[in-house]
């Protein structure tokens, strides 16, 4: 989640005048916590399926959006949500059909053993039940995440959260460990390296009087730079915090949902049966759903002991939202497309590499992909911001991540088309020509 392309008015010289005024205006009246991307920002005005437009018209391909995952204003996700709020919106204290129905096909999608699905508004809100489960179940109070993890934003989740800068710093019941290293380690040791840096975390965290209670990750690793292969690599790590008491958390708000394309979740990709699954974001194609399945043991005592009720989260509009996504993906055959398009992307982006000495690592799975900006061995950031900045001035949208700010984050809808990827393809190509030289 770095942000390396908030607004800087030194450099928005084509804004404007009214956009700048909004600007003031947004910053007076929330403050100053909240970000823009790009040097010169967007006001996005109408979106459907992969494209955006601005208020003046200008048309944007988004190559970034994973929140909108079936396509912007998706018509039968907006019937299915437009239909359900005619009728009845209330909350899980009341029986209905819609809610147990998307919980059992949500169920359906994973394996046996995650037997109980509990649903929020947000991923952060799915997350934080997750922490309160697991240390409940295990007695314990310590969690290890990597060291540009982002899984939320709630006080108790924002702990697991370093990449969000210095109020996002863990506490003493958090470890830190290093993410996959694709540039250091060969692919073949990778999961002996992640298990060992796993059972460092764990002993240090022992030195200080913490036991283990989980390991939680987004399973393609995004916020640490997009790190998905090799497929398998997760599970001696997660055979080791077993071993050790603990349980294995998969965040799959980035990875779920077919992004993969050879996996409908994450954690499948790796041969792995998690404790617990959280999600959110793609889930509702932009209406605000989230969730989290878990083996039933996990929630026995607590769901005895403390009761869990959220206004929001299960209502009936969240759950035809959320059970016209898994249409969408299952009628258009999304997982597929996102395998096929996601290849597609991949070779073009390593032909580019081969004409553009400044790209170094091009990585990914499915429509996820990431590519290294470097300068010889070092890593330029400037680069990356030079060319998200020319892409969204030529009219498509990416951004950049990773712990140096420069690896390009590319994560289009699952709606992708083949004549869109070629012109993704060719602006990129441009994007370096045009850029290189920083």
């Amino acid at each position: 989640m770095t942000m390396i392309n908030a607004y800087d008015t030194t450099k928005a010289a084509g804004l404007d005048p009214d956009d700048k005024a909004l600007i003031a205006r947004r910053t007076a009246a929330m403050g100053p916590a909240y970000r823009l991307f790009y040097e010169e920002p967007l006001h996005i005005v109408r979106g459907d399926g992969v494209w955006l437009w601005d208020k003046h018209g200008k048309k944007y391909l988004d190559a970034y959006n994973n929140v909108a995952s079936v396509g912007h204003s998706h018509p039968k996700v907006v019937e299915a949500i437009t239909g359900q709020i005619g009728v009845l919106n209330t909350h899980t204290r009341y029986l209905h059909d819609g809610v147990v129905n998307y919980a059992e096909r949500l169920l359906a999608t994973m394996p046996d053993a995650l037997g109980h699905m509990m649903f929020t508004c947000t991923g952060s809100e799915a997350n934080d039940i997750a922490l309160r489960i697991a240390r409940n179940f295990t007695r314990r109070q310590g969690i290890i995440v990597t060291r540009l993890a982002y899984h939320g934003v709630t006080e108790a989740v924002s702990e697991l959260s370093p990449s969000l800068g210095e109020f996002g710093r863990s506490s003493a019941r958090i470890r830190m460990m290093d993410a996959p290293d694709p540039h250091h380690v060969a692919p073949q040791d990778q999961a002996a390296r992640f298990a060992a840096d796993l059972a460092q975390a764990i002993a240090e965290m022992r030195a200080d009087g913490i036991e283990p209670a989980a390991l939680i990750v987004d399973t393609v690793f995004s916020s640490d730079g997009l790190y998905p292969d090799p497929a398998g690599f997760l599970k001696p790590a997660v055979d080791l915090i077993r071993a050790e008491g603990g349980i294995f958390i998969a965040d799959e708000v980035q990875a779920g949902f077919a992004r993969t394309g050879d996996a409908f979740w994450g954690f499948q990709r790796h041969g792995l049966v998690p404790d617990m699954a959280t999600m959110g974001k793609p889930m509702g194609n932009g209406f605000p759903v989230a969730g989290v399945a878990m083996r039933p043991e996990l929630i026995k005592e607590f769901g005895e002991k403390a009761r869990y009720f959220n206004t929001f989260g299960g209502n009936p509009v969240a759950a035809a939202a959320g059970m016209s996504v898994l249409d969408v993906i299952e009628e258009e055959a999304l997982q597929s497309n996102s395998l096929q398009l996601g290849a597609m992307l991949k070779d073009g982006l390593n032909d580019i590499a081969h004409r553009h000495d400044v790209i170094g690592d091009v990585r990914g799975a499915g429509l996820f992909l990431a590519v290294d900006c470097i300068d010889g061995n070092d890593s330029n950031a400037a680069l990356a911001g030079a060319v998200v900045n020319h892409l969204r001035q030529n009219g498509v949208l990416i951004s950049a991540t990773g712990p140096h700010g420069n690896i390009l984050k590319i994560r289009p809808p699952l709606v992708l088309q083949p004549s869109e990827a070629e012109l993704f393809l060719d602006a990129v190509d441009a994007a370096f020509t045009a850029t290189k030289a920083v």
